[in-house]
């Protein structure tokens, strides 16, 4: 029962990192799991239950990663909440088309209501570059703390064995 807990452990780390540029799998929560896996199989004694505090806390603070990066590139690049509503949609609507669409479609909607509130394309162009800038960042935000995240747990098994 140990050896499948620990291999469905580094499953869903693995399938948490891949979720945190993938958008059709939760990536946090995968990664909570995959921690939460490893200290059940170890009856929490190697991982115990302060790393899953901590790997709970990394976990939220990817989620608000993701909701803000394209917010606040949006913001910094002068959109309006027009944009804002505009990325939104795109985003709902993108997730339909696979992840051209993920990535696109917060784009072209930013543009497309920013540009619809204030028929200026140059204004509307820049809500959509800020847009994708902030994905850009918080994806590479995500990876880089979810890599830590898997990076701390591989240490505190190592320095068990």
């Amino acid at each position: 029962m140990e050896v499948l807990l620990y291999a469905l452990g580094a499953l869903a780390l693995a399938a948490g990192l891949a979720g945190l540029v993938l958008p059709v799998l939760p990536g946090a929560p995968l990664l909570l799991a995959g921690v939460l896996l490893l200290a059940w199989a170890g009856h929490f004694a190697v991982v115990g239950w302060g790393t899953v505090v901590a790997a709970a806390a990394v976990s939220v603070l990817i989620l608000a990663v993701d909701w803000a990066a394209g917010v606040l590139g949006a913001r910094a690049f002068g959109a309006s909440p027009w944009a804002m509503v505009g990325a939104l949609a795109g985003a709902l609507i993108g997730l339909f088309l696979g992840i051209p669409g993920v990535i696109l479609g917060p784009v072209a909607g930013s543009i497309a209501l920013e540009y619809w509130k204030d028929p200026n394309f140059e204004r509307a162009a820049k809500a959509g570059i800020g847009v994708l800038l902030g994905f850009v960042v918080g994806t590479a935000v995500k990876v880089a703390l979810g890599l830590g995240l898997v990076a701390a747990v591989a240490l505190v098994l190592l320095s068990a064995a």
